[in-house]
């Protein structure tokens, strides 16, 4: 049986890609074990179909913090009596990169994003730079990559001559019988977020076009840098009786809330290449909902919704016109059932299940050839 180590900077409980991939290796016969850290805050982790080890570190905030990161996952790394090593992101390459050469490890790398390109770096010129300077370093030695859209892959061709196969972030497909909706005809309309609460997300547009909506009830799920803040804001547009901070949610708990909403949201600001480029799990897991979405013109999400016409892309960032956008919705599309049937196609087409075999057969013929 091949042995597969996954290393993640994150505490595993919320990755939904991870855990997808993980999960489609393990049912095909591969020994998957995936390496993250232990938080203070940590939730626990229900029994998965893999195995799963968590890192406590001695510093998990500022520079430090990737310095202490790379040196633990190194010396555990150093112990992997596997065949492939899978990182996940800029953040856990070095010391996956450093160990699959001394051990003569197979190395795949799986790009979630833009790492150099985050917001949190734009104001950062420095820490930005050394960033590249290692995405400079690594990546023209990466012999086999994927990522979860063509923006990205094409971004990497072009700057550094390599070739990286996408794996879409898709949600696998749901029946039926997953969905219990209550008849929601004369209670509020369910809008649905979905991820961390940071810089960048458009969450206080959201927030501030509450105010101009009626009959409609705002779901938060995540945690993140700004969560106190948007909770500030809330209680000064007094909005506490009509938004709810519901805070992290295991992966596995997540549907039972996606499966009860109505809108999903997903509005990314430009804020740089990441953002433009951004193609992320809620939205393939509004679309599992069959739930119409509202999202940023930004490259990669605005072809999926108009390929699908599965709901609305804003132009104008201003919370009135959103809210503008909102109540069309609601009182229009959702009322005549208008995007049922695009809802439909679009969840039977963009599923795990057919992504699925693309990752599989990048193991199974790619891995070979590292």
């Amino acid at each position: 049986m091949i042995r597969v180590i996954s290393v993640v900077s994150n505490d595993i409980v919320t990755d939904n890609r991870i855990h997808k991939i993980a999960t489609s290796l393990s049912k095909n016969g591969y020994d998957v074990t995936i390496v993250g850290r232990q938080l203070r805050d940590s939730l626990s982790l229900n029994e998965r179909s893999y195995h799963t080890k968590r890192l406590r570190l001695l510093i998990n905030k500022g520079p430090l913090f990737y310095v202490n990161l790379n040196l633990r996952l190194f010396f555990y790394l150093l112990g992997f009596s596997g065949q492939i090593i899978l990182s996940n992101d800029l953040d856990t390459l070095l010391p996956c990169y450093l160990v699959s050469v001394l051990k003569r490890k197979k190395l795949i790398f799986d790009s979630h994003e833009l790492f150099s390109e985050v917001p949190e770096l734009v104001h950062r010129p420095l820490i930005k730079k050394i960033w590249l300077l290692l995405e400079n370093f690594l990546l023209k030695r990466i012999k086999f990559g994927f990522t979860v859209c063509q923006s990205i892959a094409n971004h990497y061709h072009q700057k550094y001559g390599i070739t990286f196969h996408v794996i879409r972030n898709l949600a696998r497909f749901r029946y039926d019988h997953e969905f219990e909706k209550e008849d929601n005809s004369s209670s509020e309309t369910v809008i649905i977020y979905q991820g961390v609460l940071n810089l960048g997300r458009g969450l206080e547009l959201l927030i501030q076009s509450m105010q101009y909506l009626t009959n409609a009830r705002l779901w938060l799920l995540g945690k993140g840098d700004i969560e106190n803040k948007l909770i500030q804001l809330t209680n000064t547009l007094k909005l506490t009786d009509r938004i709810d901070f519901l805070g992290r949610v295991c992966l596995e708990n997540i549907w039972e809330y996606t499966s009860q909403a109505d809108i999903g949201i997903s509005l990314e600001e430009n804020l740089g290449l990441n953002y433009q480029y951004a193609l992320p799990n809620k939205l393939f897991d509004y679309l599992q909902a069959r739930i119409p979405v509202v999202i940023s013109d930004l490259v990669e999400m605005k072809e999926v919704v108009e390929k699908y016409d599965v709901g609305k892309v804003i132009y104008d960032r201003s919370p009135e016109k959103l809210a503008v956008i909102l109540n069309d919705m609601i009182n229009n599309e959702l009322a005549s059932g208008y995007y049922n049937t695009n809802l439909e196609l679009a969840a039977r087409e963009l599923c795990w299940e057919r992504e699925e075999e693309k990752l599989l057969n990048l193991f199974r013929h790619g891995s070979n050839s590292i």
